[in-house]
């Protein structure tokens, strides 16, 4: 088993991360950063009023324990308030993607104006803005691209990789997605591992480095 694509320092693997972990010594490993599934579909939640699709969200029709995650010496997980395992701990990076009252709807609905990772890089509760609505009509950055059902902006990422690594660090993202920590990282200098089981998030994470020399080993 080979990765996907391989240049300057990032690998994508399509793959389920139980293969490819194991095969990944983790003191090599300077942060994992990554956004697992919830089990949210399995307790009946629901996106933007619409059940969760647990086929595009793979692993999200099951109670997901995140334990192995925080065997890692640095790590940065999202939904670390939805998944089994998170560990007691007064760090959280807190993503605010609300900009005004808009977000009570005149329906009544209120929509999730923010998301929250846990993390063991603070003691502190960390916030970040960035206006992220819905529809991609509505966001500061990445507007019209709809990659992935929980799709996160690569400039948070960015910030969190330029926060708290060098330049020649390595990244690892088991629950790739779409790919926006390897984006992240392409643009910072630093070496990346990502792995993702569904083949449409892998091409979507290899179109997001198409301004690199592509090198797609299909």
């Amino acid at each position: 088993m080979n990765p996907v694509y391989d240049v300057d320092g990032i690998q994508i693997w399509h793959a389920d991360c139980a293969d490819v972990l194991p095969t990944i010594d983790p003191a090599t490993v300077d942060l994992l950063l990554t956004d697992p599934p919830y089990g949210i579909a399995y307790s009946g939640g629901s996106l933007s009023g619409q059940r969760w699709d647990s086929i595009a969200i793979a692993g999200d029709s099951a109670p997901f324990d995140a334990t192995p995650l925080f065997n890692y010496q640095r790590w940065v997980v999202w939904g670390g308030n939805y998944v089994v395992g998170t560990p007691p701990s007064a760090g959280w990076i807190v993503w605010s993607k609300a900009q005004d009252n808009r977000w009570l709807m005149a329906d009544g609905n209120h929509r999730s104006t923010g998301e929250m990772a846990a993390t063991n890089l603070t003691d502190k509760v960390l916030i970040y803005n960035c206006f992220w609505a819905g529809s991609p009509l509505y966001r500061k950055s990445e507007r019209g691209s709809s990659l992935h059902p929980t799709q996160k902006p690569v400039e948070i990422m960015r910030w969190i990789v330029e926060k708290w690594t060098e330049p020649g660090d390595l990244v690892l993202d088991p629950y790739m997605g779409s790919g926006p920590v390897a984006r992240a990282c392409a643009d910072l200098g630093r070496r990346y591992i990502g792995i993702e089981i569904v083949e449409e998030y892998v091409d979507a994470a290899i179109g997001r480095l198409g301004q690199l020399t592509l090198d797609v080993n299909r």
